[in-house]
């Protein structure tokens, strides 16, 4: 479990780098991703041969920050299970026949889960990247620079740093439970249903005087940004870049009709 916290954070360790992309400004790679996403969520489910070359943006931006490739496609496989669930159905439902190879035919159903999946690829990847080179402070900063509402910026921090917080109340009840329970290394079925009981009263404590510790320091009065840096010329290039691309990419045609 205390593998599990530091696989949770260790994307925020790797933000602190200093590799061009890092110290890009964190409202230019914030409208980078949005714009990104929007766009690979256009294209048409029936055509993933169409997000082909979206690849080429989680690469250059993978190369260009130094970000491991293992590690981020580790935590894509968590959501793999919720975009088979999310397609399946189109399989079940649509069996109308779109191609043959080899006597072998492909029905639109499986064409659209398979879009499914490259597309949640894409969007997964492209906000690990964000992630990945941007402070979460320096994040929340860029969503107040948007005037996105205060309290979905709350409950973004909130719910991010608090997830260590309840890992930890897990591993003490984990380990206090084994020392009383015989040296089991597990929580018995019987006692799952007292166990998270126990888990949601304390971490509820817990987080309330968290966020009282964080008010009396005055957290929620901080509805403006806490710094003021400007754009430079690399910010600009870099969102006009990525918007030509993006725009090229989507509306050329250049793999698919």
């Amino acid at each position: 479990m205390k593998n599990k916290v530091q696989e949770l954070y260790a994307l925020e360790q790797l933000a602190a780098g200093e590799t061009h992309i890092h110290r890009l400004h964190p409202l230019v790679k914030l409208l980078a991703t949005l714009v990104f996403i929007v766009t690979v969520v256009s294209v048409d489910r029936y055509d993933p041969v169409r997000l082909i070359p979206f690849v080429m943006y989680p690469m250059i931006i993978m190369a260009l920050s130094e970000t491991p490739y293992t590690m981020l496609f580790k935590r894509f496989l968590v959501t793999l299970p919720f975009c088979l669930f999310a397609g399946i159905s189109n399989v079940v439902f649509n069996r109308t026949a779109a191609f043959s190879i080899n006597g072998l035919t492909v029905s639109w159903g499986v064409i659209s889960i398979a879009a499914i999946l490259f597309r949640t690829y894409l969007c997964v990847m492209a906000v690990l990247l964000l992630v990945s080179t941007t402070p979460v402070a320096k994040l929340t900063d860029a969503m107040r620079r948007l005037r996105i509402p205060f309290v979905f910026i709350i409950i973004f921090e909130i719910t991010y740093r608090y997830i260590g917080v309840l890992l930890d109340e897990a591993l003490n009840m984990r380990t206090a439970y084994v020392l009383r329970g015989g040296g089991g290394k597990r929580v018995e079925f019987k006692d799952a249903g007292k166990f998270v009981g126990q888990l949601f009263l304390r971490s509820l404590d817990r987080a309330e005087r968290i966020y009282n510790a964080m008010k009396c320091r005055g957290y929620a009065l901080r509805a403006q940004p806490r710094t003021d840096k400007k754009l430079e010329m690399n910010d600009y290039v870099f969102i006009a870049f990525i918007i030509v691309f993006c725009v090229f990419i989507r509306f050329t045609g250049i793999f698919g009709s």
